[in-house]
């Protein structure tokens, strides 16, 4: 019998219900600051996917939905420190209010290069919302503008995060048992 991948989670840090009542809790933070804006929400495949529907669908006013793939990861660990475009967005940016939705802050470069990216082609603000910031982990000089939950320095998987693209499909956020990642 095959085992379930709930077996490889060493514990669990954010529950279901916790992460639900922080996203509503950032969905009307953000109705607050963006009701009289032209407010264009881009998702970063793939690991923000469930927190940015789960935002997006929170929030009561008109908005735009967009996708951008950007990685310094790959299938690693560690940030390679170099942020790869995979997507581009499909959509002119000028004069417009940005909220890139993140599932993490940890080194700070992807939400570095596409904070400056957007600027550069004309968006009128940038902002970043993450639904996990790891502060320990930071290189870049950025800082999240709307943050969900603060996360200790530790290997975590689940709503959005992944492992080699497994266990993003997780309803919690955990950590996974180092034997599933150091072999």
């Amino acid at each position: 019998m095959k085992k379930r991948f709930t077996e490889d989670i060493e514990k669990v840090l954010l529950t279901e219900s916790q992460i639900a009542a922080r996203v509503k809790g950032l969905a009307e933070q953000l109705m607050q600051d963006y009701e009289d804006k032209d407010l264009l929400m881009v998702g970063v495949l793939t690991g923000a996917t469930p927190f940015y529907t789960a935002l997006v669908m929170e929030m009561d006013l008109p908005l735009e939905m967009h996708f951008i793939r950007a990685s310094s990861y790959g299938a690693g660990t560690e940030s390679s420190g170099k942020v790869e475009l995979r997507y581009d967005l499909e959509v002119d940016l000028q004069g417009r209010d940005v909220v890139i939705v993140e599932d993490i802050i940890d080194s700070g470069n992807t939400l570095s290069a596409l904070k400056a990216l957007f600027l550069q082609r004309g968006a009128n603000s940038v902002a970043c919302c993450c639904l996990l910031d790891k502060k320990e982990r930071r290189t870049a000089d950025i800082e999240a503008d709307y943050v969900g939950f603060e996360v200790p320095d530790e290997f975590l998987v689940g709503y959005g995060l992944d492992y080699a693209g497994k266990y993003r499909n997780l309803k919690y956020v955990g950590t996974l048992r180092p034997e599933v990642y150091s072999n």
